[in-house]
């Protein structure tokens, strides 16, 4: 581990931390005692936008248009949505 005097630390502390690979380590002294730890790190990467709409057009087809399938769900469901479900009432709600 490379170290360096804190006089010269200060004097030229931009072109060390540039020098700094990633994952290096520069230990900082000042009387032969180590003070400071400089580590490079990874630079942050952005975060990933959410996809635009229609990316996945033509990749996933509706077999069929019907609410029979959701009764196997009912159990999982609030009773007042299972109502709506045959009912129809929700059918404006998942086509929409």
């Amino acid at each position: 581990m490379p170290t360096v005097m804190m006089q010269e630390a200060q004097a030229k502390l931009p072109d060390l931390i540039h020098k700094l690979t990633i994952g290096d380590e520069l230990v900082i002294t000042e009387n032969n005692l180590p003070v400071a730890t400089l580590v490079s790190k990874p630079a942050k990467t952005k975060p990933r936008l959410r996809p635009p709409p229609g990316l996945g057009k033509g990749i996933v087809t509706v077999i069929s248009d019907d609410d029979e399938h959701l009764k196997d769900f009912a159990e999982y469901m609030p009773s007042w949505s299972f109502a709506a479900m045959r009912t129809g009432a929700l059918r404006s709600v998942f086509v929409s």
